[in-house]
């Protein structure tokens, strides 16, 4: 994975107010159909997981997982943050690609 490359991106999408961050609002957009791919890191709680990924699931949106929230939350400039939804189609396909 270049690190790097998808982190930078992801503040890019931050800085375009593209994305949302957080549990309950990340489920709020991925019901309301605005979330395009989701970003999840590796060491969420079991449960937080399982909810976001039955989620998505339901509502056919990509799943991506990331290595840890430390890297989630510094790639949007914030605290450490579990989960991201990336409302915009340009930058999650790109991110896709770099998370693949």
């Amino acid at each position: 994975m270049k690190n790097n490359q998808w982190m930078s991106l992801l503040g890019l999408a931050n800085r375009a107010r593209k994305i949302t961050s957080g549990e309950e609002l990340t489920v709020k957009e991925i019901r309301s159909g605005n979330a395009k791919l989701i970003l999840l890191s590796e060491d969420a709680s079991q449960n937080t997981a399982k909810k976001i990924m039955d989620k998505s699931n339901s509502y056919k949106v990509p799943v991506k997982m990331v290595p840890d929230r430390e890297m989630l939350g510094q790639s949007i400039g914030k605290e450490a943050r579990v989960v991201v939804a990336v409302l915009d189609n340009g930058f999650a396909k790109k991110l896709l690609t770099l998370l693949d």
